[in-house]
């Protein structure tokens, strides 16, 4: 079975040879396709700025963490005489780290001769809620 394709005139004297009534795509389908791909790059681009808040706010977390560390070791070396005598209960971190404060808490406990210590790390307004804790024991 064959199948006769023609052609108008129009199409002949381009040079195309495209059958009659077959067209591209029309005004409105691009138009319609462009829509589609800009909405779409509108949500990616929302979506690569949440990913870096996402991203800035772990660094602040994790850094603040190794802060808390860093003191609760400055403490635990001080030993007991340090808070027994009133140490600083605190202060700012040093540059490059002086957007970050510390705090330290001590506390009795039921044990004769152990204290529980808390050290928080914060950052940002107080408002917000910035801050990360850690609590240890010291003998």
């Amino acid at each position: 079975m064959s199948q006769r394709i023609t052609t108008t005139a129009a199409n002949r004297r381009h040079g195309s040879a495209a059958p009659a009534g077959a067209a591209g795509f029309s005004l409105l389908e691009v138009l319609i396709a462009l829509a589609i791909v800009s909405i779409s790059l509108v949500a990616l681009m929302a979506l690569n700025n949440r990913a870096i808040d996402v991203h800035q706010r772990l660094r602040k977390i994790t850094q603040a963490t190794m802060l808390a560390q860093h003191k609760m070791a400055e403490v635990e070396s001080a030993g007991q005489a340090a808070w027994q005598a009133g140490a600083k209960s605190e202060g700012l971190f040093a540059e490059p780290f002086n957007s970050y404060g510390w705090r330290l808490a001590y506390s009795t406990t039921e044990l004769a001769g152990v204290r529980m210590i808390t050290v928080t790390v914060y950052w940002g307004e107080e408002k917000n809620n910035e801050s990360v804790d850690i609590t240890s024991f010291i003998f």
